[in-house]
């Protein structure tokens, strides 16, 4: 088998083929022992003594072939299943026509199962079925007990194989699912990259091409209709799964929301703890990308010369980081369409970067009081739970 698909069913099958390698072994000691407790009602030991011997070394040889996924075959199945028939078709003349067990044994159901892990549940119906015939054959009379071993060995092959089957097919899903929310989270890490690069550069050089005009008013048509085409690309996702983000060295995440007090644009005033507020690289950098988002949208609605205040705060267990502006707030509804337009300030740099880290982004607007955002992250590295329920707040 080949590619993922095959990969998964390799998996279970190696696992299952592991397992029976030592249930194979433990019958056969099974089926010698009571051989030779057996060996003074034998009416051929001799004959006894070489079916045992090439049981034992059948069953080395076998547990060999499974272990390796090329060999198992129809071939391998096949003289897995003869060594069994075999067993039976030689007890009568070997322990005489009133018998009560066969020489293999339980041993017989190891070759069910084989063929049950490697054909499902069909090849394991088919392997009771023929090891049924034989035993029923094989004996003068049927007794309660020997109806007892060929139903349960009749529904145990086709049993087995179905569950098989199904934890085949489980396999392959969990593993579509892990490629389609690492391919997702990727398409999320990237779409907020690119809303914080690329598509402000676009949607300046179009604002600033059509106020010039001229020639450049050309420039700036290019710029709307490729920023229109990048806005419609990493908009089409699925939403990320939650997963712990990737651990790292800690710094101190005061000093990095400090350093937010050196911007240009707009005038920014930041009151942290006194003292340090340890936290990994990874989501330091991630929480202060999310603050640097909110400020950029303070320039971007309210103006260059606008005043915002950069609060963060150490409890423990989370980090509060509140950013606030002077500006004349959001409208009720302007953020929900601006994402329907593909406008990935907030629901990605803002809500998507804090969902990511497995906090809370809550916004706060009126006219009077201007917009303040509060980011509340925990301290550890929890996951972010929130896109299991599709990535929204």
């Amino acid at each position: 088998m080949t590619g993922p698909a095959g990969a998964a069913t390799g998996t279970v099958q190696d696992s299952m083929f592991r397992a029976l390698a030592v249930l194979r072994v433990v019958l056969l000691v099974n089926a010698l022992g009571l051989g030779w407790y057996r060996r003074a009602g034998l009416d051929h030991p001799g004959a006894a003594l070489a079916f045992f011997v090439v049981l034992a070394a059948w069953t080395v040889v076998a547990t060999w072939a499974y272990a390796a996924p090329r060999r198992r075959g129809a071939t391998l199945l096949l003289l897995d299943l003869a060594v069994a028939l075999l067993g039976i078709g030689l007890t009568p003349w070997i322990k005489g026509l009133d018998f009560g067990a066969t020489l293999p044994g339980f041993w017989v159901m190891v070759v069910v199962l084989a063929w049950a892990v490697l054909w499902g549940w069909p090849g394991g119906l088919v392997a009771a079925a023929a090891i049924s015939v034989s035993d029923i054959a094989a004996r003068a009379s049927i007794d309660q007990s020997d109806y007892g071993n060929v139903f349960l060995l009749l529904v145990g092959g086709a049993l087995v194989g179905f569950l098989c089957d199904l934890l085949g097919r489980a396999t392959r899903e969990r593993d579509a699912a892990e490629r389609a929310a690492a391919v997702a989270e990727e398409r999320a890490r990237l779409a907020r990259v690119v809303h914080d690069g690329v598509l402000q550069v676009l949607a300046l050089v179009q604002r600033r091409g059509a106020e010039i005009g001229g020639e450049t008013a050309e420039l700036a048509r290019l710029a709307g209709e490729q920023e229109v085409a990048l806005r419609a690309l990493v908009q089409r996702r699925e939403p990320a799964p939650a997963y712990d983000v990737a651990a790292g060295d800690e710094v101190d995440l005061a000093e990095l929301v400090g350093a937010l007090q050196a911007r240009p644009a707009p005038r920014v005033q930041v009151a942290v703890p006194g003292g340090r507020v340890p936290m990994t690289r990874e989501r330091a950098e991630e929480l202060v990308a999310v603050a640097g988002a909110c400020l950029h949208n303070v320039v971007d609605h309210v103006g260059a010369e606008a005043t915002a205040w950069v609060l963060l705060e150490d409890l423990e267990d989370e980090v509060v980081l509140t950013v606030r502006d002077d500006g004349p707030g959001i409208a009720d509804g302007r953020l929900d369409a601006a994402a329907a337009d593909g406008r990935l300030g907030v629901s990605e740099s803002i809500r998507g970067r804090t969902g990511y880290l497995g906090g809370t982004a809550t916004l706060h607007s009126s006219p009077a009081e201007g917009t303040e955002w509060e980011i509340r992250v925990p301290r550890g590295d929890a996951s972010a739970a929130w896109l299991l329920g599709g990535g929204r707040r």
